[in-house]
């Protein structure tokens, strides 16, 4: 059975037993061995250099890996961060929803507001490719993408969709429509993802939030406790045993900010939310504190990230939203993207004024 850690609300973060394993035996640990072939690193200073040592190659990047056989060059990969951020801004510049209801269940609520916000514009066939349920298997993921790149209908150049849909639009052929698809998925799907599972997760641990405290130490704490990046893979390298003789010139390395972002020799309180510490600190430069990577390589998604996360904030906290008082106990299973998983947002009751 997974065992659990209860924060200053009484609602219980429940680790799946991989991740609970790694938190108990080695928080505070600069180096390790997870098995055979693979050292755990979780000291801020060996973090620095590791990561620093070289850059991450093409099967290393998280989105833009080989797909399906096919490299990405990193013109490419900008060209696309370039069009999907071009989405979210247009989308933030337009007025919020009047009467939206954002209560239900998180992050499948919010993923769903933002899919429809963002990619509103553009056909099934690509907004199909947000659902979460692709994250299964990928073939399922494949196998959803075949079938709308062989459908006729298309988008053509020039037609009303999204930039990042305009990428498919521009395909010359079936194969290049695959990849195009390929790729729209790759780069919008963890927008949504990562906004509506951020949020979910500041809620479960901090909601209700004091009304003079701001979205963005919310959205910091709640990624130093639940980082959605929480780990990040290098693999075997003759870098890395000359920056650390523990480490063997087989040995991928898994940098872990799970652990930097908990450890007592870098947080006051390490396992408390506590969003005010923000006051103080710089995201950007306290040591061990990675939620969107290394200062040699932050995340392409960062400056969307957050304006997307503050501004669910800004609506929730607008009305009245708050985590269910029935529910206690939430998960956090192992996935590439950390989190908890089906939290419950409810409004809260609205207190009557004795005459």
């Amino acid at each position: 059975m997974p065992l659990s850690g209860t924060d200053r609300f009484t609602r219980t973060t429940v680790f799946t037993p991989r991740l609970h394993a790694l938190l108990r035996d080695h928080r505070g640990e600069d180096v390790f061995r997870l098995d055979a072939d693979t050292m755990g690193v979780a000291g801020p200073e060996l973090t620095d250099r590791i990561l620093a040592a070289r850059p991450a190659t093409e099967h290393e990047r998280p989105t833009f890996k080989p797909l399906h056989g096919r490299s990405i060059s990193r013109t490419e990969a900008s060209g696309v961060m370039r069009a999907i951020g071009r989405d979210v801004r247009a989308a933030l510049r337009a007025p919020v929803p009047g009467g939206v209801d954002l209560t239900g269940v998180w992050p499948h609520v919010g993923h769903v507001y933002l899919r429809d916000l963002i990619l509103g514009a553009d056909p099934y066939r690509l907004r199909i490719l947000m659902d979460r349920t692709l994250e299964l298997t990928p073939k399922l993921t494949w196998t959803v993408i075949a079938a709308g790149a062989a459908l006729p209908g298309r988008p053509r150049p020039g037609a009303p969709v999204t930039a990042i849909a305009g990428l498919t639009a521009d395909a010359a052929n079936y194969s290049d429509r695959r990849y195009a698809m390929g790729l729209y998925r790759r780069a919008a799907a963890p927008v949504c993802f990562t906004v509506s599972t951020l949020v979910a997760s500041a809620y479960w641990l901090g909601a209700p939030f004091d009304d003079d405290t701001p979205n963005e130490h919310i959205l910091y704490e709640a990624m130093r406790l639940l980082p959605p990046s929480w780990n990040i893979l290098r693999n075997a390298s003759p870098e890395y045993p000359a920056l650390d003789a523990r480490i063997g010139a087989g040995d991928d390395v898994l940098l872990l900010p799970l652990l930097s972002h908990r450890d007592p020799a870098l947080w006051d309180d390490p396992d408390t939310f506590r969003p005010e510490r923000w006051a103080t600190l710089d995201p950007d430069g306290h040591a061990g504190y990675l939620p969107f990577g290394h200062a040699s390589e932050r995340c392409w998604g960062r400056h969307m990230v957050m304006p997307l996360a503050e501004m669910l904030l800004d609506v929730l906290r607008a009305d009245g939203v708050t985590v269910d008082a029935r529910q206690t106990t939430a998960k956090v299973p192992l996935a590439g993207l950390l989190g908890v998983d089906k939290v419950r947002l409810v409004r809260r009751a609205r207190r009557v004024r004795q005459a």
